[in-house]
């Protein structure tokens, strides 16, 4: 019932934002950035505007990356005025902002207008091997989660509410401003392969992606047109702790985006422990739709596999996790993540513990790999950067 009416409160305020007025009343704007082309077309003929406008004002946005309607120089000045008082673009409020030591990593807090802070971070790899430069946004899709993993810092927020497909936009757009504006010369990157771009988005921030369904497909759809940001829907990986009526939705979904299912444990005794979503849809019920995914899409699954020192790291658990997953046959990759530091205690594995793990499941024939620990220096796990801004906010108050 909970869940019902925060998804009706939800659809009400998809598109619109509330911002404070000088007579301290409250103006609804139109939140342009959640809406597709042809909304933003019709919304344009509804305030009595020529539809042709939109594609202008969309190519500004999306292209052009500009945040001020003033600078879209090619609409008469009178339109610009009464986007203004109607519309909104961005930008998004930064309150904190982090780079690793190597300045590949950039992590930033973000305020959204009702005060709820959200993070994402831009991370930059260098060319390897016949692979060109990347840069990837991994963005948030909810204030909070309200499925309350053990290792994760954001899961023991609890959950505020969702964004609106505008916001999740925004996150993107704010770091493709930024690389535009300087592409990442100071990041260790050859001179001959600099990168200017965002090439992948990955939903792996604060939030369940799938909990927050009709807002995220939205903002790829937004993301991934082509009169728009047009990013290939292969660069875009859509990351759940398991919901098994949403991932069933997704397989139907004409877009051709990445599923990535945070697994953390071959057994439901063990991932119960740590992850609750477990009791709901246990692995079997879990299983079962990832292949039906598989089926319908043809498209390989990724299993998020964080590595919790003496907890799901050991020779038993990669068999485990290898029995389970071998039945996909090269349809399933196991990421396996060395857990950051948190306060929930939990500490990474060791290296030999990391490649006896790997090599079991490639006696399965389980396709693998390690993630590259990234922005550790800068807690880049999500949730961690809210975590430490709001003690200090905290700490502040108390000293004053």
């Amino acid at each position: 019932m909970q869940e019902e009416q925060q998804n009706r409160h939800q659809k009400k305020e998809m598109n619109t934002i509330t911002q404070p007025s000088t007579t301290q009343q409250h103006q609804q704007k139109t939140d342009l950035l959640s809406l597709t082309l042809p909304e933003m077309k019709a919304w344009f003929v509804e305030q009595g505007e020529e539809a042709y406008r939109a594609k202008q004002v969309y190519s500004w946005i999306y292209q052009r990356l500009v945040t001020d309607f003033e600078e879209m120089t090619n609409l008469p000045k009178a339109l610009r005025q009464r986007l203004a008082d109607k519309a909104s673009i961005g930008p998004i409020v930064v309150r904190s902002e982090l780079h690793s030591k190597d300045d590949r990593t950039r992590k930033i807090l973000i305020e959204l207008e009702d005060g709820k802070l959200i993070e994402s971070v831009l991370m930059l790899y260098p060319p390897l091997g016949e692979s060109s430069a990347r840069a990837t946004v991994c963005v948030s899709s909810q204030a909070g989660c309200a499925y309350g993993c053990t290792f994760c810092a954001t899961g023991q927020m609890g959950f505020d509410r969702h964004l609106r497909a505008g916001e999740i936009v925004a996150q993107v757009l704010f770091f493709a401003r930024e690389l535009r504006k300087a592409p990442w010369k100071a990041a260790g990157l050859p001179a001959s392969a600099p990168i200017d771009h965002i090439t992948n988005i990955v939903l792996m921030g604060m939030g369940e992606p799938l909990h927050n369904y009709k807002n995220v497909l939205q903002a790829l759809r937004i993301l991934n047109s082509k009169d728009g940001f047009n990013l290939g829907a292969r660069h875009m990986t859509v990351s759940t702790v398991g919901l098994v009526p949403a991932i069933r939705k997704l397989s139907q979904e004409p877009l051709q985006i990445n599923l990535a299912i945070s697994l953390h444990a071959p057994s439901d005794e063990a991932r119960s422990q740590t992850m609750p979503i477990n009791r709901k849809y246990p692995l079997r019920e879990l299983l079962s739709a990832c292949q039906d995914y598989i089926q319908a899409t043809g498209r390989q699954v990724t299993f998020e596999y964080v590595l919790l020192s003496g907890v799901n790291d050991t020779p038993d658990h990669a068999n485990q996790l290898g029995e389970l997953l071998s039945p996909l046959h090269q349809f399933a990759h196991v990421n396996c993540i060395p857990v950051n530091q948190t306060a929930a205690g939990y500490r990474p594995p060791t290296p030999d513990a990391i490649r006896t793990f790997r090599a079991i499941l490639n006696q399965h024939g389980v396709s693998n790999s390690v993630r590259a620990e990234r922005g550790d220096d800068i807690a880049a796990a999500c949730g961690q950067l809210r975590t430490r801004f709001e003690q200090r906010k905290q700490l502040s108050v108390i000293n004053n």
